[in-house]
């Protein structure tokens, strides 16, 4: 069972570092207990404390986090942070199954045509995948 969560690219994350707002489209990299990855054009510091906004549905997921970790990777960086509080890090993951769950409306809605409510995506998504959503 993996131990990281794959984010649905469709679902952006935002993040605001000495004062300067960046969106970010397709940028999600993984989910773990503590902490996420993404994928941005700048480089940030290890250290260096970040406010990241997730927008799924009212209100938005919003946390700080610590930047574990940077990387170069081709033409970004790659960037790991921990969340600074762990009611935090639970409060993501359930903001991580709602972006599962909007994903997995939009797609059937484009690949099946069938127009989803929130309740049915949400009762369909756990009857298929919800076991496998990593603890």
């Amino acid at each position: 069972m993996r131990h990281f969560i794959r984010h649905p690219t469709d679902i952006p994350i935002n993040y605001i570092l000495q004062d300067h707002y960046y969106c970010i489209r397709n940028a999600m990299l993984d989910v773990s207990a503590g902490g996420l990855s993404f994928s941005t054009d700048h480089f940030i510091p290890p250290g260096e404390v970040i406010h990241v906004n997730i927008y799924v549905q009212d209100p938005s997921f919003e946390a700080d986090c610590e930047v574990k970790w940077c990387r170069r990777v081709e033409s970004s960086y790659h960037v790991g942070v921990r969340f600074k509080d762990s009611a935090e890090a639970f409060s993501f993951r359930m903001v991580e199954q709602v972006c599962h769950i909007e994903h997995y409306k939009r797609k059937v809605m484009s690949e099946e045509g069938r127009s989803l409510s929130g309740e049915e995506a949400a009762m369909e998504w756990i009857e298929k995948y919800a076991r496998e959503f990593p603890r």
